[in-house]
């Protein structure tokens, strides 16, 4: 079972908890045997890597100040 991909407003404390929580059940679900032996999709490839420049195009003044 996939974890749901919902889109999260993380900017504040509980919502950060909660895409953190989300973040730790994703990893526990990939790093199962079973998942871990299925090929991953181009598409899933391509919308990793998307996600992942997003990320990182992001000014140091926009990123949040909580302390986790």
């Amino acid at each position: 079972m996939r974890p749901e991909r919902q889109p999260q407003n993380w900017r504040s404390e509980a919502g950060s908890r909660l895409w953190l929580s989300g973040l730790i059940a994703a990893m526990e679900h990939a790093e199962r045997p079973e998942i871990r032996r299925q090929p991953v999709a181009p598409e899933v490839i391509v919308e990793l890597r998307a996600q992942l420049a997003l990320t990182a195009s992001f000014p140091l003044s926009q990123i949040s100040t909580l302390r986790h």
